[in-house]
């Protein structure tokens, strides 16, 4: 039996220790024990291709100010031409603020 398959099997999505070393004929509390090794790296060497761990600090939102917003600017002009029954033609080039396009075709309702 190798140690370290049965700790990465207890480390599965919804594994409990007790099932997988009742299942390796073992004493969770050795499991337990097991997964410390593994955890500080004293558990042989992982196998090719093993997901590695990073390690993480959090710092606090002071000492890494946010950047400001950032404004995006298309470079790409584009047009729309609407022709509506009753020879209603409405062409709208360049950047064009959405909300003024909208009140636009609302005041063509009848």
């Amino acid at each position: 039996m190798e140690r370290r398959r049965v700790v990465e099997e207890t480390l599965e999505a919804g594994a409990s220790v007790a099932r997988v070393a009742l299942k390796y004929g073992v004493n969770a509390n050795q499991v337990f024990q097991w997964r410390r090794l593994y955890r500080d790296g004293k558990l042989g060497v992982p196998p090719d291709g093993a997901m590695k761990l990073l390690s993480v600090s959090v710092a606090d939102d002071e000492e890494h100010p946010k950047p400001g917003p950032i404004e995006v600017v298309s470079s790409r002009l584009g047009a729309i031409h609407i022709e509506l029954p009753g020879e209603v033609r409405i062409s709208l080039e360049g950047s064009v603020d959405p909300t003024v396009v909208r009140a636009v075709l609302t005041s063509l309702r009848p």
